[in-house]
């Protein structure tokens, strides 16, 4: 699954609660400052796939005509066309080795910040990032589920995409993280 600009500052927040809680860390600034550092490099990896996307997209529809005339799924040639470029783009579209990748990142800009320090190996601290996001996305749909249950109780009709409703979603989203221990 991937991960959206969207889930940034939770995924983030996980991470930095997941690496204090873990008892092998210690946290010289704080959890703010390691859910910011965290936060940038997840941002940076989503803009970079939004780029590919986006040039692929730029393909797409300069190819239109050969596209249609011969009767070629679209989706599978926007797949195939963004594993070409994904290199150039610098993303790497298995999630678990790309998960992987952003949390040796993370790991590397947490200790060259100075915002943490270990005794254990950094294997060990790589894995306590990637288990932070991997488990947030496992649990993303199933939060998302609990939220639209949630709203769909509710005597009154919220629209998704109005600002009523995204508003509404924003603050039970984060009610159901805090009730997790996710934020």
């Amino acid at each position: 699954m991937k991960i959206s600009l969207k889930t940034i500052p939770h995924i983030s927040n996980k991470i930095a609660i997941d690496l204090n809680k873990s008892g092998v860390v210690t946290m010289t600034k704080g959890l703010e400052a390691v859910a910011n550092e965290a936060q940038k490099i997840l941002i940076e990896n989503v803009h970079q796939e939004m780029a590919l996307e986006e040039k692929v997209n730029e393909i797409c529809e300069d190819n239109e005509e050969e596209i249609e005339f011969n009767l070629v799924d679209e989706r599978q040639l926007f797949f195939m066309i963004k594993k070409k470029l994904a290199p150039e783009f610098g993303v790497i579209l298995n999630y678990e080795e790309r998960y992987s990748d952003v949390a040796h990142k993370i790991l590397d800009e947490l200790y060259e910040e100075d915002l943490i320090h270990f005794d254990v190996t950094e294997n060990r601290i790589k894995n306590i990032i990637y288990s932070a996001i991997t488990s947030f996305i496992a649990e993303a749909s199933e939060l998302d589920d609990a939220v639209m249950n949630k709203i769909r109780t509710y005597k009154k009709r919220y629209i998704p995409g109005t600002d009523e409703f995204d508003i509404l979603y924003e603050k039970l989203y984060h009610e159901e993280l805090t009730k997790r221990g996710m934020e």
